[in-house]
C-alpha cells in the first residue's frame, strides 16, 4: 500500500521512525569508535561485526519504531470519546497469519545474512605480499581455530594471568628460547595473526575492540582469534583490557596491541632476541662465579 493513502497520524509516526532511523546510522558510522556499535577500523573481522550489529540493529529499530508508532496511532485514533461504544474484536485470523509470517521472515532473513557474515569473522585472510614474513601453520585439533587458506601466519601466544597478559613469539626453534613480552604486544601489518589464547589460573577474556570480537581465556584449554592490521596503520596502538570480573585488580589489567611496518617489527624482533641472548650469558657468567665461590658483580 502507497504511504500517501494511510492516515495523516500514521504517516507522520512512519516519518519519525525514519528520522530517528536515519539520525542513528549516521551516528553510528561517524566514527569507527561509536557509542552505539562495536568499534572498527583495526582489522577485517572488526569491520564485519560492525556492519552485521549495524544490520541487525537498524533492522530491529525500523520494528520497533513501525510496531510503536502503529500502536500510538491506533491509541490517538479510536481513544475513548462519548456517544461512542467501544467495538469488540475478537480476532482476524488472516491479519495473525500475516503478522506471523512476516516475523518468521525477518527472522530467517536475518539468520541468513548472519551466517553470510559468519566466514568473513571467523575465517583469517592469507597475509599480503607487502606483510612480515609468515610460516605454516597446523590447526589445533579440537578446537574452533581457523587458519588462512594458505596455511601461513604470524601465531602469537597470549597467556593471561592475575593481573596480566603475557605475549610469546614462537620461532619454531626448541634451542632457543622465544621472544616474549608483557602488557604490549607488537604486530606487523598486512600480515594475518593468530592468537592462541588460555589462562595459567582464572578465566580471563581477551579483547581489543578495533580488532575484533572478545575471546576467553580458560585455564588448560586455548581459544584462537585473528586480526590483520592495514598497512596505513603502522604506528598505531589499539588498546583494550580483561572483559570478565577475575579479581580484585580486574580493572587494571590492561593491554595495548601497537602496530608496527614489516621492517620494523622485523627489527623489533631481532632486538628482543639479542637482548635475550645478551641476558642468557650474563646468567650464565654469574652462575658459574657463584659455582666457584667468587663475589658476584
Amino acid at each position: 500500500m502507497p504511504l500517501k493513502t494511510l492516515p495523516t497520524g500514521l504517516r507522520k509516526a512512519f516519518a519519525a521512525a525514519a528520522v530517528t532511523v536515519s539520525a542513528t546510522l549516521l551516528l553510528a558510522d561517524s566514527a569507527s569508535a561509536s557509542w552505539i556499535a562495536p568499534e572498527t577500523g583495526g582489522s577485517p573481522n572488526a569491520d564485519s561485526i560492525h556492519s552485521l550489529y549495524m544490520i541487525l540493529l537498524v533492522t530491529g529499530l525500523i520494528v520497533f519504531f513501525a510496531v510503536e508508532g502503529l500502536l500510538v496511532y491506533t491509541l490517538w485514533k479510536f481513544k475513548a470519546s462519548r456517544g461512542h461504544e467501544a467495538k469488540q474484536i475478537h480476532g482476524d485470523t488472516r491479519l495473525e497469519i500475516g503478522l506471523t509470517a512476516g516475523s518468521a521472515l525477518i527472522v530467517i532473513i536475518l539468520a541468513i545474512v548472519s551466517f553470510m557474515k559468519l566466514g568473513d569473522i571467523r575465517n583469517p585472510p592469507n597475509s599480503d605480499a607487502a606483510g612480515f614474513p609468515t610460516t605454516k601453520v597446523v590447526a589445533d585439533p579440537g578446537t574452533n581455530q581457523k587458519i588462512p587458506k594458505d596455511g601461513k601466519a604470524l601465531t602469537i601466544k597470549v597467556t593471561a594471568f592475575q593481573y596480566g597478559f603475557r605475549f610469546t613469539y614462537d620461532d619454531g626453534d626448541p634451542s632457543t628460547q622465544d621472544v616474549y613480552a608483557y602488557r604490549d604486544l607488537y604486530a606487523p601489518t598486512n600480515t594475518t595473526v593468530l592468537l592462541s589464547i588460555t589462562s595459567q589460573d582464572v578465566n580471563h577474556a581477551w579483547w581489543i575492540p578495533k580488532l575484533g570480537g572478545k575471546f576467553d581465556a580458560v585455564n588448560g584449554f586455548n581459544n584462537w582469534t585473528w586480526f590483520k592490521v592495514p598497512g596505513d596503520l603502522a604506528g598505531t596502538t589499539f588498546r583494550g583490557q580483561c572483559a570478565e570480573l577475575c579479581g580484585r585488580n580486574h580493572a587494571n589489567m590492561t593491554a595495548s596491541v601497537h602496530a608496527l611496518s614489516p621492517s620494523d617489527f622485523a627489527k623489533w624482533l631481532e632486538d628482543k632476541k639479542t637482548q635475550l641472548a645478551e641476558s642468557k650469558d650474563a646468567a650464565a657468567k654469574q652462575r658459574q662465579l657463584i659455582d666457584a665461590g667468587k663475589p658476584l658483580g
